[in-house]
């Protein structure tokens, strides 16, 4: 463990601080940041994935944000391999990385240099689930995964059909739920990293009047001109970016499918019930440091210091 190079990880729900505390981290320890977020990857996508601003980096160097356009594809094994490159670069500079964000199984993937690895595509089988998707909706697809691998559910949103898909076709092929394959994986191999997982933790009201607010405050920013602008760029509603939280709700307002009002409503219970998953998954999925960040009273400096005390005392 000594002779690998020290990761701190700062993880847990949407809407739980993790920006304000690691920038006040990496300040501390003097750390660049790189982002472990499915969607701040993406260029033009910025209200509703909450993505840093440059009054909110304060100075801190922070990584795969803004990197790709959003009909590019984005995975657990293109952000393992952009991340590797990101760490070697601090390294370089003498700095100590800090990964950033609410999506575990690219953090996992990163601390235990998961295999993506497969069995052979059933490109038939496929077929079959996007025409049942197309026909009955993604709750369809999804109700099935949850019959057969429920965590996986945990990791995976319903609207991204693409995952869904391909745990359905794994456990079609192997008869084994892709989650365990997975938490095997994780069993039979020792951390890539020096790796030191926090994971955010807040009393769930608390949380989800966050999560409500800060929906509020996107719309005030003009999420609805921002997916405005993306369609009008030529990225349609059915890309996978696009079906990000925030951005398919407002598509279907825009397209008159939906009233602005059932738009909010949906995005607020939607991402509330996300936040949910995210805990329950990292419960199950993930070994780190759980901080209740009630007990600070969201005092990112308390959070921050606790962190570094604890770090530098493991390090030592």
């Amino acid at each position: 463990m000594k002779n690998q190079k020290p990761i701190i990880i700062i993880a847990g729900p949407t809407a739980c601080g993790k920006t304000a505390v690691s920038v006040k981290l990496a300040k501390k320890l003097n750390a660049e940041i790189i982002s472990a977020d499915s969607m701040q990857i993406y260029k033009y996508m910025d209200i509703a994935t909450a993505k840093i601003t440059a009054e909110e980096a304060d100075g801190i160097k922070h990584y795969l944000i803004d990197e790709l356009y959003p009909d590019e594809q984005y995975s657990a094994a293109v952000f393992q391999d952009m991340a590797k490159n990101c760490i070697e670069e601090i390294y370089k500079k003498n700095k100590i990385p800090i990964v950033v964000g609410g999506t575990g199984f690219y953090i996992n993937a990163l601390i235990y240099g998961s295999s993506f690895e497969s069995a052979s595509p059933d490109y038939n089988y496929r077929k079959e689930l996007e025409r049942a998707a197309k026909e009955n909706g993604n709750d369809f697809l999804y109700d099935m995964l949850m019959k057969v691998d429920p965590d996986s559910c945990a990791a995976i949103h319903k609207n991204n059909t693409k995952r869904v898909i391909r745990a359905l076709e794994f456990f079609k092929q192997t008869g084994t739920p892709i989650s365990i394959h997975n938490a095997k994986q994780k069993e039979n191999k020792a951390s890539v990293y020096d790796s030191y997982l926090f994971i955010l933790n807040m009393k769930r009201d608390k949380l989800y009047k966050r999560i409500d607010d800060r929906v509020d405050e996107m719309l005030e920013n003009g999420l609805v001109n921002e997916v405005k602008s993306l369609i009008k760029m030529g990225f349609s509603p059915k890309l996978v970016s696009m079906q990000g939280l925030g951005y398919k709700e407002t598509a279907k307002y825009l397209n008159g499918e939906i009233s602005l009002e059932e738009a909010v409503f949906m995005i607020k219970r939607d991402t509330r019930h996300f936040a949910k998953r995210q805990l329950t998954w990292f419960k199950h999925q993930c070994d780190g440091i759980w901080i209740d960040t009630d007990d600070f009273e969201n005092d990112s400096d308390k959070i921050s210091d606790f962190i570094k005390d604890k770090f530098m005392g493991e390090i030592k």
